[in-house]
C-alpha cells in the first residue's frame, strides 16, 4: 500500500539564520521550542489515509527482485503466497487505486511498521524515511547473496523505527537498535514486538538509548534492580564495542547532530573489532541567506567529516586528514526488495571506515 506525497523530506535545521528567523516569527521562543512546535512530514507515506498524523501501522511488502537468484531467500524469511490481488494503493486524494493482478507468483513477505505520519524535528525517528528503505534494500541484498552478515554483532545508530536492524536480525548474532528519547525507543521496541512472528530472527535484539551529545561509552547501570528500560549493562556494552557492523539511515539533516555523530564514531570505531559503517542519507536542499542560494548544508558538513577513498592523501600526511575514509556506493547495483517506493536522485549509500589506529 503506497502513496508517494510531494512533501519536503526530513528538514535540515542547521543554519543559525534559519533558527534566528524562526525565533523572531514565534514571539521570541528559543530555537529548541521552535523545533518542538514545527511539524515535518516524510515523503514515505505508505498506506496512510489523508488527515491522520499518527501513530499508524503500515505494511511494507518485501519480495525477491526478479533479477536476483537466491536460494537463501526462502530459508531466511517466512515467504507468503502472492497477494498482489489484495494489495492496493491510495492516491493523494485518498482514492483507491487497484493494481493489475500479477501473472507470476511473487515470493514476498510483509513487515508491519508503526510510525507517525508527522512529527516534530526532535522526534523525526518516529517516521519512516526514504534512506531507511534504501538501507533495508542493501541489508536484504547482502543477506540473500552472501554470508557476510551471518553471526555478526551489529549496532544501528539513529535506528528510528528499526526496520533495517530487524531485517538484519534474521542472520546476525546480536543487534543493538539505538536512538534517543523514550517516545522513539518505545516505538522501535513496539515494532520489534509486532514483527516477532513474521521475521525468523536468530539474533538477540536490544533497544537501547544512545545520545550522541554524551561522550562514548554510555553510562552503565550498576545492577539490574536500578536499570532503566533502555539503559546499558556492562555485558551489553562490552559486546557492542566488539560489533563489526554499524548501520545508520537518514541521520544527516543537522550540522550539530552530524558533528555529534562523528564525535561518537571517532570514539567507538577504533575500539574492539574492525568496524565498517554503512550510512544511507538523502541530500536536502535549503535556501541559505548567507549564500543567497539553494545549498545542501547538512550534506556539505557530512562530506567535510571524511576523506573520500579515491582521493588518497594528496601529498598531505594522512594523519592530518579527517579520521574517516568514505566510499560512495553505486545504488543502481542494489536491487529493490522493498516495494512501492522511489529512490529518486538524492539518496546515497556510503561505506565508511575509521582511519585512526586502535588505542
Amino acid at each position: 500500500m503506497n502513496t508517494g506525497l510531494s512533501f519536503s523530506s526530513r528538514p535540515s535545521p542547521s543554519s543559525s539564520e534559519k533558527n534566528e528567523e524562526a525565533v523572531l516569527m514565534n514571539g521570541g521562543d528559543s530555537s529548541e521550542d521552535v523545533e518542538e512546535q514545527e511539524q515535518v512530514m516524510s515523503e514515505v507515506h505508505l498506506g496512510c489515509p489523508p488527515g491522520i498524523s499518527g501513530p499508524h501501522v503500515s505494511r511494507f511488502t518485501i519480495s525477491l527482485p526478479p533479477e536476483v537468484e537466491s536460494s537463501r531467500y526462502n530459508e531466511l524469511f517466512k515467504v507468503e503466497e502472492s497477494r498482489a490481488q489484495q494489495e492496493f494503493m491510495v492516491d493523494e486524494d485518498g482514492d483507491l487505486v487497484l493494481p493489475r493482478r500479477s501473472q507470476t507468483p511473487d515470493r514476498c513477505f510483509t513487515v508491519k511498521i508503526r510510525h507517525n505520519i508527522t512529527s516534530s524535528i526532535p522526534s523525526v525517528g518516529l517516521q519512516v524515511w526514504k534512506a531507511e528503505l534504501l538501507l533495508a534494500d542493501f541489508v536484504l541484498h547482502k543477506m540473500c547473496t552472501s554470508v557476510e552478515f551471518d553471526g555478526i554483532v551489529a549496532l544501528e545508530l539513529g535506528a528510528g523505527t528499526g526496520l533495517a536492524g530487524m531485517l538484519l536480525a534474521c542472520v546476525a548474532k546480536t543487534i543493538f537498535l539505538t536512538d534517543h528519547g523514550d517516545e522513539v525507543l518505545d516505538n522501535c521496541l513496539k515494532n520489534v514486538e509486532i514483527n516477532a512472528g513474521v521475521l525468523s530472527c536468530q539474533a538477540s535484539i536490544y533497544v537501547r538509548e544512545l545520545d550522541w551529545m554524551i561522550p562514548w561509552p554510555p553510562n552503565v547501570s550498576p545492577d539490574s534492580s536500578s536499570q532503566k528500560r533502555y539503559s546499558w549493562t556492562s555485558t551489553e556494552l562490552e559486546e557492542c564495542q566488539g560489533a563489526s557492523l554499524l548501520l545508520a539511515a537518514d541521520v544527516i539533516y543537522s550540522d550539530h547532530l552530524t558533528d555529534a555523530l562523528f564525535g561518537t564514531l571517532e570514539q567507538l570505531m577504533p575500539v574492539g573489532s574492525d568496524k565498517v559503517l554503512y550510512l544511507a542519507l538523502e541530500k536536502r536542499y535549503n535556501f541559505s541567506l548567507n549564500d543567497l542560494d539553494v545549498v545542501a548544508n547538512g550534506y556539505s558538513r557530512f562530506k567535510s567529516c571524511l576523506q573520500e577513498e579515491e582521493e588518497g592523501c594528496g601529498g598531505f600526511k594522512c594523519e592530518l586528514l579527517p579520521s574517516f575514509i568514505g566510499k560512495r556506493m553505486n545504488i543502481t547495483e542494489i536491487p529493490q526488495y522493498v516495494r512501492h517506493y522511489d529512490k529518486g536522485n538524492d539518496v546515497e549509500l556510503w561505506q565508511i571506515r575509521c582511519n585512526k589506529q586502535k588505542p
